[in-house]
Parts: structure tokens; C-alpha cells; sequence
């Protein structure tokens, strides 16, 4: 299974290679559109802020996704990937999304929890999500995130930390997990290769 990961100088490149190799993938890295515009399955990481992923629609990226998105083709954001699929973020007001989703991502409200959230967590899973086939409820998995996708209909899974929040979405082909798979275990892997043999259904 070939995957084009996508390099927008602020993703975890080598955690996500090394993982999604060891689920069978083979794995191309690029931040060229033409490349993109051919590819099979699509993986954006992301740490860091919000504002990097300006270099997305700069190098043209942005629109390349949207046309691969548009034609069917399975699309994984992971982290700040995941909160690039909506309209925006607060942590950078000037800066769009994909806007997959119409909702804005917004920081955890500041009280005596500690921000940013960082260390494992538990999901509740919503039923029949093809990401998490298999995956058990209550199981845990890496997170380390100040600013949160709200809960919609879209919502895959949740985490409660300070207040309930999105831990995943996924509508169609299009998917995003706020955690990190590539430092979640046997878990992380289980997602992965469920993206891995994603059909549309």
C-alpha cells in the first residue's frame, strides 16, 4: 500500500514513517501539489501551531488535497492535521482550514487543569467507525494538544480533559485523530492499519 505523507516543515515525519511502514506501507514524502494530485491515500502529520499550516495553501497543497479528497481518496490528519480539516483554529485566526468541517478549533479553557494536555488518554469510540474496527472503548492512546476540534456529528471519538472534545473524526474518506498513533502502541498501529485498508463503503 503506497501513502503519500505530506512534509509542511511541521510534522513528525520520522514517529509516522517508521509506524506506517510497520503496517505494510510504503511511504512517499513530499510537499509538491503534482505529487499529491497523484496520489492513492493521504497522510498529514502535524505538532506545533496552527500557523504552520499556512504553508499548505502557499506551496498549493491545499487545493491538491481538496481535488484528491473530492475524488475519493482516503485522507489521515493526524494532530494538527487533524484540526487543519476545519474551518480554522483560534491559535491562528488569520490562518483557514481545509474546511471539511464548518467548526473552528479553540484552546481548552484555562482553569486549575493543566494546558496543554499531554500524556494518555482514553477514547469512547463511536459505533461502526471504519478508523477504529477493533479498537477496544476505554483504550488509551497519546495526546499532547492545547487547542481542541469541538464535538459534531462527525466526531469518530471522544476524550474528556477539562471538558468532553473530539479525539477523532472521520466522514467518508476523509479522517483525523488529535492523538498521536505512532506513540500509541499496539493501538496507534491498529488505526493506522485500519486507515491503511480504508474502502469506501
Amino acid at each position: 500500500m503506497r501513502v503519500t505523507v505530506i512534509d509542511y516543515k511541521a510534522g513528525n515525519l520520522t514517529s509516522v514513517l517508521k509506524s506506517l511502514r510497520a503496517c505494510g506501507a510504503e511511504c512517499e514524502v513530499t510537499d509538491e501539489p503534482g505529487l499529491v494530485r497523484r496520489a492513492g491515500r493521504i497522510v498529514l502529520p502535524g505538532v506545533g501551531h496552527f500557523a504552520a499550516t499556512k504553508l499548505l495553501d502557499e506551496r498549493g497543497l491545499t487545493a491538491a488535497v481538496r481535488e484528491r479528497v473530492a475524488a475519493g481518496v482516503p485522507f489521515l490528519g493526524i494532530c494538527v492535521g487533524m484540526q487543519w480539516l476545519y474551518a480554522g483554529s483560534t491559535e491562528a485566526p488569520g490562518v483557514r482550514g481545509l474546511g471539511e468541517f464548518a467548526a473552528h478549533c479553540e484552546r481548552f479553557p484555562g482553569n486549575a487543569e493543566k494546558v496543554p494536555h499531554v500524556g494518555w488518554n482514553s477514547i469512547r469510540v463511536r459505533e461502526g467507525t471504519g478508523l477504529f474496527e477493533g479498537v477496544a472503548q476505554d483504550a488509551f492512546v497519546y495526546f499532547t494538544h492545547s487547542y481542541k476540534a469541538p464535538l459534531t456529528g462527525e466526531t469518530a471519538a471522544v476524550t474528556e480533559y477539562i471538558e468532553p472534545f473530539a479525539a477523532a473524526v472521520e466522514r467518508g474518506n476523509v479522517m483525523g485523530v488529535q492523538f498521536h498513533p505512532e506513540k500509541s502502541g499496539g493501538v496507534g498501529l491498529n488505526i493506522l492499519k485500519n486507515f491503511l485498508k480504508w474502502e469506501a463503503r
